[in-house]
């Protein structure tokens, strides 16, 4: 597997972007033709909301603008699963979901609810995705997801003028990691902003570890549950976290004030308030320029990020992503599939920022700045070296389900850093009667 380091890549940009004028640059050239669609309904479902949902939305609009199709966006609740099971059961499923886990593509298949992809849609990805994100989106062989939004999790953002005046440097390892977070202490300001009333955080944070700690083979294992979560790599890993979450100070708002800041919060806790802010750094994947393009930071000068320090012999490359499943065997959902698919549909997101395609077609000049333009190149480097994010591998009433399973486990280590036996019991208990059941 390649532990792929964020920038450490210089690829040449490859294929066309989409069409369209306004908001992210000139019109560029369709690479898909899609079939007229007039006076034909398309809903798609997605748990997406605020900044994500607007630009979405502007995806959908140029769907509508090439194939006449009217379409509709339906608000999910998360787990989306749970939100579709009631639409099933009313006798009104979306023509399309977005998908956040692997699990959930595979529960959606397993309950008979999804549809394979199409012909047209199955050319688009064998010509512009890598065999790994096909896999990803295929139950038994056969094509059921589109991969549309990628996510690189192996990222730390920093605010650089807390960074310059605490006197550090971007940290390659986790003892350099722990060794800078002390000096942003030192200078006064909590090193690191932790969303943890959003435990999907927690999560990325132990699979990091994890994965470089352990290595992709027991990565893996896990990831199936033929380990147990009592296993002493588990114990090594929450051990190594525990020293980050447990350590008086290094957290803004202790681990209680943690616990009730969710995902945007703990951006704004980084980049608000010029070189006083809240916190230092915050981990997350690439989504968290979105949050930053909220507030008065700019990315390149005032945020810059680095690779997950090394806490083995490699940095970790962990990364998720969303699918577009058919739950109707329509050509509108179809059609949407295939556009989802292209270069075309991922070039009006991507200028927009907050976004990682997985799409290897997709120009890499599409993207806004060099920031994000590395974080995607480290993406597509990684080809079928992937290793998807492991709580969303799982089955979701234990990797997906607030105040269940993982979360709720993890959210509890966050609150005593030093109960890891404790921790690891409840995530073995959980976790065996979700992969039972």
């Amino acid at each position: 597997m390649a532990l792929v380091a964020v920038g450490a890549l210089a690829l040449a940009g490859c294929g066309s972007g989409g069409k369209g004028e306004g908001e992210g640059g000139a019109a560029q050239k369709p690479t898909v033709k899609l079939p007229e669609l007039d006076g034909q309904k398309v809903s798609v479902a997605a748990v997406w909301g605020g900044a994500e949902r607007k630009v979405f939305l502007r995806v959908l609009d140029e769907f509508e603008k090439r194939t006449g199709a009217e379409v509709s966006f339906v608000p999910a609740q998360d787990p989306i699963i749970g939100f579709l099971e009631s639409k099933v059961a009313g006798g009104e499923p979306p023509d399309v979901a977005m998908l956040p886990q692997v699990g959930a593509i595979e529960q959606a298949v397993a309950n008979k609810w999804a549809e394979p992809v199409g012909a047209e849609a199955q050319k688009q990805l064998e010509k512009n995705y890598a065999k790994g994100w096909q896999e990803l989106g295929a139950v038994d062989g056969e094509q059921y997801g589109v991969y549309f939004k990628a996510a690189n999790k192996s990222l730390v953002w920093y605010n650089t003028a807390v960074m310059k005046n605490a006197g550090g440097q971007e940290p390659k390892t986790w003892d350099d990691f722990l060794q800078t977070a002390q000096m942003i202490y030192d200078s006064g300001i909590a090193p690191v902003s932790v969303a943890g009333a959003e435990a999907w955080t927690l999560t990325d944070w132990f699979e990091n570890i994890y994965l470089s700690q352990a290595g992709p083979e027991k990565y893996d294992q896990l990831a199936k549950h033929e380990i147990k979560w009592t296993d002493p790599s588990v114990k090594k890993a929450l051990t190594t976290l525990g020293e980050l979450f447990g350590e008086k100070g290094f957290v803004a708002g202790g681990q209680r004030g943690a616990l009730g800041t969710e995902f945007p919060e703990s951006v704004k806790q980084t980049f608000v308030g010029g070189d006083q802010p809240k916190a230092g750094m915050v981990f997350e994947g690439d989504m968290v320029s979105l949050a930053i393009a909220e507030t008065d930071a700019k990315i390149g000068t005032d945020a810059k990020v680095f690779p997950f320090p090394a806490v083995g012999s490699e940095s970790p490359a962990v990364v998720g992503g969303d699918a577009a499943v058919a739950l109707k065997d329509s050509e509108g959902a179809q059609a949407l599939l295939t556009y989802l698919a292209s270069p075309d549909a991922a070039a009006i997101w991507a200028k927009a920022g907050g976004f990682v395609s997985p799409n290897k077609n997709l120009d890499f000049a599409t993207y806004p700045d060099d920031v994000q333009r590395d974080i995607a190149k480290a993406l597509i480097a990684a080809g079928d070296d992937i290793r998807f994010d492991m709580s969303d591998q799982a089955p979701q009433a234990f990797g997906g389900t607030p105040g269940k399973g993982e979360w709720k486990a993890l959210q509890d280590f966050l609150k005593n850093p030093k109960d890891v036996a404790g921790t690891q019991k409840a995530l073995e208990d959980a976790a065996a009667k979700a992969y039972k059941d």
